[in-house]
């Protein structure tokens, strides 16, 4: 981290060199402290793949590659492994260039930095794997910075999907182990906040707080039927979930790192479903999400809303 420097929009470069080792080394910006920051790096044993470097906003200490990936988050690579490599960051309000060897058309451009726009330190990142050498550093602000990428055309949210939840404070894990059916006492001492999702219907649980009291947390949706029915609801995590409707248990299930094959890499997705049994009137869908590592987050989609209300 550069001490006391401060960034909000511009330009950072560096030349950087590295072996094909797994690693995950760039740079980051808009650092308010050590957890909370944007952050872009490049993974040298990806080389070639569409997953050879990654954007990634980071919120209360908690990486979020597991909830933010595919082609707007990451650009298909190709490394020079041990000699120099020159790195160009442009940033401009809620987008960025980032220019990797070919300084004239940007490897990737990410359409919308997650976290707020607020000026804050810059500096370098090196996970805990591979080292990396970094050379030529410079970040240089500029306000009206014109980029060379442009936003696609945004895909509409599809029908059904649950755009914000309420959220408890963290508690452990482990105070879920066989525990089937909640009681007063598993709630009541919770706080809850209303968390937005993004218009993919991502929530990015990490956003209202991180690990230091708890790596689990409860996302409620209230649910008014008209009637006694059957709704389908497709639903993705990271990392782990029990799912509670009514008080009772009726699904538990894990998608961590590695969990489906050796290349899984625990992304969120709408991978699971279940036919919930409402009852006429007021029903409770509660999914406690675990953090493992990689991101934190809930999306789910009830494809048909006919005869019921989410109330907010």
């Amino acid at each position: 981290m550069v001490k006391d420097s401060k960034f909000t929009d511009g330009v950072i470069e560096f030349d950087i060199a590295f072996s094909q080792e797994r690693g995950f080394m760039g740079a980051v910006w808009r650092m308010q402290d050590f957890e909370n920051y944007e952050e872009f790096y490049l993974r040298p044993h990806q080389s070639g793949n569409p997953d050879a470097n990654q954007y990634q906003p980071v919120f209360n200490g908690l990486a979020a590659w597991q909830l933010y990936y595919g082609e707007a988050f990451s650009a298909p690579t190709s490394y020079d492994f041990n000699q120099w490599i020159h790195i160009k960051i442009a940033v401009a309000g809620k987008n960025a260039d980032v220019y990797i060897k070919d300084m004239q058309v940007p490897a990737l451009f990410v359409e919308e930095l997650k976290r707020e726009i607020k000026p804050g330190r810059v500096g370098l990142s090196v996970g805990e794997f591979a080292p990396a050498y970094f050379s030529n550093f410079s970040f240089t602000e500029e306000k009206n910075l014109q980029l060379k990428g442009k936003p696609k055309k945004q895909e509409p949210t599809p029908e059904g999907m649950v755009m914000s939840w309420t959220v408890s404070s963290a508690f452990a894990e482990k105070s879920l182990e066989n525990k089937y059916t909640l009681q007063q006492a598993d709630v009541e001492n919770l706080v809850w906040k209303k968390l937005t999702c993004e218009n993919n219907g991502v929530a990015n649980l990490a956003r209202l707080q991180g690990l230091k009291n708890g790596n689990t947390v409860f996302a409620r949706l209230s649910i008014v039927s008209e009637l006694d029915q059957i709704k389908k609801v497709r639903f993705g995590f990271s990392d782990n979930a029990k799912v509670y409707f009514n008080k009772q248990l009726i699904y538990g299930g894990s998608d961590v790192y590695r969990s489906r094959d050796y290349r899984f890499l625990g992304t969120i997705g709408l991978y699971d479903e279940l036919y919930l049994p409402l009852k006429k009137g007021d029903n409770e869908f509660l999914i406690a999400v675990t953090e493992n590592f990689g991101g934190w987050g809930v999306k789910a989609q009830i494809e048909n809303r006919d005869g019921i209300r989410i109330v907010e």
